[in-house]
């Protein structure tokens, strides 16, 4: 059953996308720049798959990681660094500060939200649980750590049908939040009785079936890769429903020559890495007549560039901080995941990051 929440808080004053421009000079003079700070300060960089190019590139080039949140999170854990920097949006510097509460974490860019987090303000989301008292909270990554903490469990979007379908099967009721197309596709998976926050991210909820249908016309070759973030009418055409991980993992295995991608473009950049032979096409956000054929980019991951990571290691500034009593608790529903995953020998890799 699903029952209407709270109304969720709308998201405001969505940023513009604007994509860092620099010259080959500029870029290897800023990398050059960048690494002698990293140095100085034992930091490594974190990227998240829909960042920027130059950074995904820049982590790799200097032993750091690109990958989902929770990896990137744990991969700044098993580091040695005492600083991490963390090229995303908020709710990974807070992630990574939560299992890494040791270390110094720096951000480009502290305007850099989640439209899912933003939808769940912690006040409102916490009155909401206190109305189901009966139900296992179950949140996704993509929310605060003040959101996390309230949750009895965080999952990713890789492990959230087997972790909702282990409560399920234990009688357990959920109260799931905050991306409304991410549990109605857990719901409908697993058949368990949950009601749903309302939220939704700003990327994936503007894919069109009907733009997907008319591409899919023109390449009937292609093979239609969705992330459950998306619309249920969306969805229902993909020939792979995945998180990040699992996208990239189905474009470099599948047979299929082309690929409509229905996620964050900013993914592209490592697809094309682990197929480069592949035709890699756009899915389709715009309808008829709209000005856009395909917006699909979190403003939020474009304010992250070299040049303000290389700012925030000059100034020192835009330190993720995390209250020590929230922290605790909100590592516990992440805990619960890892050992639950380690337990039935589950990859939690992968998650969306938006």
């Amino acid at each position: 059953m699903t029952s209407r929440p709270i109304a969720a808080r709308p998201v405001a004053d969505v940023p513009p996308v604007i994509e860092e421009s620099l010259s080959d000079a500029e870029r290897a003079d800023l990398k050059a720049r960048i690494w002698q700070r990293m140095r100085e300060q034992d930091a490594i960089l974190l990227a998240h798959y829909y960042t920027a190019a130059d950074l995904q590139n820049l982590a790799v080039e200097t032993g750091g990681c690109v990958a989902d949140s929770l990896e990137m999170a744990r991969f700044g854990h098993a580091a040695s660094a005492k600083t991490l920097l963390v090229a995303g949006v908020r709710f990974m510097g807070e992630t990574a500060k939560i299992l890494n509460p040791e270390k110094r974490v720096l951000m480009p860019d502290l305007r850099a939200e989640c439209s899912l987090d933003l939808s769940c303000p912690a006040d409102d989301f916490a009155a909401f649980c206190d109305q189901h008292p009966d139900r296992t909270v179950v949140v996704y990554a993509n929310t605060s750590a003040a959101v996390k903490a309230r949750a009895d469990w965080m999952v990713t979007s890789s492990i959230a049908v087997p972790v909702v379908r282990h409560l399920a099967e234990r009688g357990e009721k959920i109260l799931w939040a905050p991306d409304r197309y991410l549990g109605d596709y857990v719901q409908r998976t697993t058949g368990a009785d949950m009601v749903l926050w309302q939220g939704s991210c700003v990327v994936h909820e503007r894919f069109k079936a009907d733009g997907i249908r008319e591409l899919k016309r023109e390449h009937p070759e292609a093979a239609v890769l969705v992330h459950p973030e998306s619309p249920a009418e969306v969805i229902a055409l993909a020939d792979v429903v995945g998180s990040t991980t699992q996208l990239i993992n189905a474009v470099r295995d599948l047979a299929n020559p082309t690929c409509i991608v229905a996620t964050d473009n900013g993914i592209f950049h490592r697809m094309h890495e682990v197929a480069p032979g592949k035709l890699l096409l756009e899915a389709p956000t715009g309808g008829r007549g709209a000005t856009c054929v395909s917006c699909a980019h979190c403003p939020w991951m474009a304010m992250n560039g070299l040049r303000n990571l290389l700012d925030v290691l000059e100034s020192g500034t835009n330190e993720i901080h995390v209250d020590p009593a929230i922290g605790a608790r909100a590592v516990r529903s992440i805990s619960r995941m890892l050992d639950f995953a380690a337990g039935r020998q589950v990859d939690v890799r992968g998650q969306s990051g938006d």
